[in-house]
């Protein structure tokens, strides 16, 4: 695999990691919420997300997608239940101030926050399309095995390192004093963006 190929895979990689959706929306709300160490273990877990759908890509999941479509409308409506009724515990715990300790929306350990950046890529269908479509026209078909291990790395470190960004910039302190303070809109807002995509998802 050519220095220029693996530059080019890459860089589409990371354009798809920062590019608007769930698990950016949910990086932002985490580090609000739970701060950086959570939001961190959360990107931690949003980079083994993509890496499963870029590992599931390089052995053919565009072709089985294309042989029993059935299972990419299942997961359209799986992941878009779970998306919806994320926002829907974010919605019911608006009203919950941050300091009572009480949020039904918290995460209780960096192992949920992981779990739940595992959940939140795998719900969206829309990583499994740009890998199973995108990402293996740009990977060589001679790829040696140490190339796609290499590959599979930089996705997980691009994925983690964004979001992991995204969090430490909702975590500061000074954004975190307005989160408190307008926590009832802001978890609102964040939960029916959240469900909004959960829909779009699903109408796709």
């Amino acid at each position: 695999m050519s220095v220029a190929a693996f530059v080019a895979t890459i860089s589409l990689c990371l354009m798809a990691a920062i590019s608007p959706g769930p698990a950016v929306l949910m990086a932002a709300r985490v580090g609000l919420r739970d701060g950086l160490k959570t939001g961190a273990a959360l990107a931690a877990g949003i980079g083994l997300g993509a890496v499963f759908w870029a590992g599931a890509a390089l052995f053919g999941l565009a072709l089985l997608f294309e042989y029993a479509p059935f299972l990419l409308t299942a997961l359209k409506i799986g992941g878009a239940g779970f998306l919806i009724w994320t926002a829907i515990k974010m919605w019911r715990a608006a009203d919950v101030p941050l300091e009572d300790g009480e949020d039904a929306a918290a995460l209780p350990s960096l192992w949920s926050a992981l779990r739940l950046g595992i959940w939140t890529q795998l719900a969206n269908p829309k990583p499994a399309v740009f890998f199973g479509a995108v990402f293996v026209g740009t990977v060589p078909t001679d790829a040696t095995p140490p190339a796609l291990a290499l590959v599979l790395l930089c996705i997980f470190l691009g994925e983690f390192l964004w979001n992991t960004a995204v969090a430490r910039l909702f975590s500061l302190s000074k954004t975190r004093e307005v989160y408190i303070g307008l926590k009832y809109w802001i978890d609102r807002i964040f939960g029916g963006l959240l469900a909004a995509l959960g829909v779009k998802i699903a109408a796709l």
